[in-house]
């Protein structure tokens, strides 16, 4: 394992840590903090197909966001392990009716419905999950590289990463691999 291998996978557990230890009542004022946000960023690029993902492991929670964005007739979709290409996610529409399973990973998503997949060109804007970011927009996540092996194929889409404000770090250490954000929004407990 090389030296920004290593480093990467300390960070890794770090941010873990910080982002597990936030209370229940962090987590839901930091959650309710990204709506505003997020809603002046989707109407400043007038997007309506928006995915999200669910949240897993003291992510910051877009539900309350998702919630709201669907009472506004937004399109929104959810990201599934892609079960013939690994590595690769697939992107199902969303809605309060959708079933959920948990993935090999553990992690929620929608139960397959190849008439609810929606082609990547389609999809205008992405919320994504990480682990830490830093002020120039580079995201480290978990370590799968699903998201940056999929944003690859669709460079058009507009990537926003959510994150508690702890996750923020000045400078990460990134590879050749990475794709960065558009945009971040961190969200704030009182």
């Amino acid at each position: 394992m090389n030296s920004s291998t290593a480093l990467r996978n300390q960070l890794r557990h770090l941010m873990r840590v910080k982002r597990s230890s936030l209370t229940k009542l962090q987590q839901a004022q930091a959650a309710q903090s990204l709506i505003p946000q997020a809603i002046s960023l989707i109407e400043s690029y007038q997007v309506s197909h928006i995915a999200f993902y669910l949240p897993f492991d003291g992510e910051i929670s877009p539900l309350p966001l998702m919630n709201y964005l669907l009472e506004q007739g937004k399109k929104i979709y959810l990201p599934i392990l892609h079960p013939f290409t690994s590595g690769q996610l697939l992107f199902l529409n969303y809605d309060c009716k959708t079933s959920l399973k948990f993935n090999r990973l553990r992690i929620q998503e929608p139960v397959l419905d190849v008439r609810k997949i929606i082609p990547l060109q389609e999809l205008e804007m992405i919320f994504t999950p990480l682990v830490a970011c830093d002020k120039a927009g580079n995201r480290l996540g978990m370590g799968g590289g699903f998201y940056d092996r999929t944003l690859a194929q669709a460079p058009h889409i507009i990537r926003v990463g959510l994150a508690h404000e702890c996750q923020q770090v000045e400078q990460l250490p990134i590879t050749h691999w990475d794709m960065p954000l558009h945009h971040i929004i961190l969200g704030a407990s009182r």
